[in-house]
Parts: structure tokens; sequence; C-alpha cells
């Protein structure tokens, strides 16, 4: 065997094994990147109520020890409930208002329209399609919305997917 021909059968090993391991590595990023769309794959029509939402004011102030101990007592005794209720359509539609029970028609329901990312959700005018509120999505799974103001970080708002 010639020094050449050793040289190409090297080389030509070192060529397979380097495609071998690029389609490897490849096939791996492939896999990692459709798992990650198909986590925020999920669809942001349906029916949304309002579980939690903190302002600036909120999350910068700090609970007292007394108010711990009194926020379940006072949640658990309180006479009228109301839910606050976001119902968005695939065709970019949506409206807003607040059920109380035992009524079936929302009280100060308004309509809007929106566009919706895998990063951010925006509140346009209905009229003019200008962006009128901008919120980042910060989770989106088959039961729960968690978003935050996009100019302020402090602000969030949670909501869970309603049947």
């Amino acid at each position: 065997m010639f020094i050449g021909e050793s040289r190409k059968i090297v080389e030509t090993e070192i060529f397979s094994k380097l495609r071998n391991f690029v389609t490897y590595e490849n096939s791996f990023y492939y896999y990692l990147v459709a798992l990650a769309v198909s986590a925020q794959a999920q669809s942001i029509v349906g029916k949304w109520q309002l579980s939690d939402h903190k302002t600036c004011f909120q999350a910068e102030m700090k609970e007292s020890e007394t108010e711990k101990e009194l926020t379940p007592a006072m949640s658990s005794t309180s006479m009228t409930s109301v839910a606050r209720v976001m119902n968005l359509d695939a065709k970019g539609g949506g409206e807003e208002g607040i059920f109380s029970t035992g009524k079936k028609k929302a009280t100060s329901k308004t309509t809007f329209r929106y566009s919706a990312t895998d990063a951010e959700f925006l509140i346009l005018d209905k009229k003019s399609r200008l962006v009128t509120q901008r919120w980042v999505i910060d989770e989106l799974t088959a039961s729960s919305l968690k978003i935050h103001d996009a100019a302020k970080d402090c602000e969030t708002k949670t909501f869970t997917k309603v049947p």
C-alpha cells in the first residue's frame, strides 16, 4: 500500500465519521426545535378566566403576618363571586367581561381585536388595528396562560382555560 492510498483511506474514514456526527447532531437539534415548537404550539383561542393579577404596586409590597393570616379567611366568607373572563376566537377577535354568580350575561363587556405570536400577545384597536396594549407571553400550556406587560415586567396576569 502506498502512502497516498493510506492517506485517502484515513481521510475517507474521517469524513464518514464527521458526516455521521453532523447528521446525528443535526437530528438532535431538529428534535430540540420540534420539542420547543410543540411546547409553544398551544392554542390561545378559547375562553380564559383571570386567576391572578398583580400590579407593580402589589408586586413590590410585602404582606404583613396579619394580612397573610386574614386573607384566606376573608376570601372564603365573601358573599359575591365574580370572574373576569376573556374569550378569544380564531379570527383575531375577542371580548372581555365580568361574570357574577347566578348571571348568564357579562357586565362591563368590551370587544377588541388581538394578534398573538409565540412570544407576544397584542391588543389592537378595532378600527385602526393599531397596538393599544403589548403583553409578553411567559407561559402557554393547554390549561394556563401567563403574561406580563411589555413595558412593565412587574405587572403580570395569569389565566386559566375554561372548558
